[in-house]
């Protein structure tokens, strides 16, 4: 290609892109991981050493059964007590036995065991502390996620892991986090392979409710399968992969444009169709997302490097914008995909 050509092909998609940008908000205005109107008051107040308002949000999603929304604040307050405990202590020494405050200390725990270089006896130094507290949730299902992710990381066996299991769906049927640690421990990275991740995320996904997030575990099935070297059964065939698409956008477009509550839901379907190169729909999933980056998928790393997984969602952002534009200006094919089967990205 002459250096003219070269520069009139980047020049040209340039007319295009303020169009297209002006669709999506600022990338001054883009958060990562913002907590929602009722979480955001209990993080404010713990950064002040105060744990009554995180007390009071826990014990209202468990009085009223919340537990989509339960998961999410035990997740998130642990996460924020990762760096800044000293709320989560004093709660502690004033209720020892207050079933939240121990969930979520239970939470961070398991957490420090997962990123310990001698992961596997961490976690088995915890077992009492996890079953204790799942044993005293007669209807909770938060505990029994935790268990769930305990029980993988300790190299529970396949017999352990389904007793757990039982337990977890018989007090929530339906609930997202316990179906994603189930899927984990059936991915080919862990105990199972792509084809029995996604035999179990997509009966899942057949058995949910319209509205559920349980809808879009297919494409969580498919995230893994394009990150994990294809094992015994092979690579995941690319028209299950875009079943799994054609099932999360449907459950995308069911919910209000910049709605935080699937917003991890779409920055992961978003990463798949930029993975797959289906442009105009990775840039309207965008447009979807609007300020609601999550750390989950992009700050999942695929090497040792470090990942900031907000320049990440930033960049691919960007491409896609790029590649819709190339495609969309003169002489572009105006379709902005390479098509179902294409390579995929990066």
């Amino acid at each position: 290609m002459s250096l003219l050509r070269a520069l009139l092909g980047t020049v040209r998609p340039a007319r295009h892109a303020p169009r297209l940008a002006a669709a999506l908000v600022p990338d001054a205005d883009v958060l990562l991981d913002a907590p929602d109107e009722r979480l955001a008051p209990a993080l404010v107040a713990a950064a002040l050493g105060d744990p009554e308002p995180a007390a009071k949000l826990l014990a209202t999603t468990r009085d009223a059964g919340e537990w989509e929304d339960r998961d999410r604040y035990v997740t998130r307050l642990a996460t924020f007590a990762y760096s800044r405990g000293d709320w989560l202590t004093g709660w502690l020494t004033a209720a020892p036995g207050d079933p939240d405050a121990l969930l979520v200390t239970a939470q961070l725990a398991v957490r420090r065991a997962w990123e310990s270089p001698a992961r596997a006896e961490r976690l088995r130094e915890l077992a009492p502390l996890v079953r204790e507290i799942a044993g005293e949730a007669p209807h909770d299902p938060v505990p029994w996620r935790l268990a769930l992710d305990h029980a993988r990381g300790a190299h529970a066996g396949h017999a352990a892991f389904e007793s757990l299991w039982e337990q977890a769906v018989r007090r929530s049927p339906h609930h997202y986090g316990c179906h994603v640690a189930a899927l984990k421990y059936l991915s080919a990275q862990w105990y199972g392979s792509h084809r029995a991740a996604f035999d179990f995320a997509e009966q899942a996904a057949d058995d949910a409710a319209p509205d559920s997030l349980v809808g879009a575990l297919p494409v969580r099935a498919a995230y893994d399968g394009l990150r994990v070297p294809p094992g015994p059964d092979g690579s995941v065939p690319a028209d299950r992969i875009d079943r799994a698409v054609v099932r999360a956008l449907a459950l995308s477009a069911a919910f209000p444009a910049g709605d935080p509550w699937p917003a991890e839901v779409r920055n992961l379907l978003a990463y798949v169709l930029v993975e797959r190169a289906r442009w105009t729909e990775a840039w309207e999933e965008f447009g979807r997302i609007g300020p609601y980056a999550t750390s989950f998928p992009w700050g999942a790393a695929r090497d040792a490097a470090p990942q900031d997984p907000l320049l990440r969602f930033l960049a691919a952002r960007d491409r896609a914008r790029g590649e819709l534009a190339r495609r969309t200006g003169p002489g572009g094919t105006g379709r902005g995909r390479s098509g179902r089967g294409g390579p995929g990205g990066h």
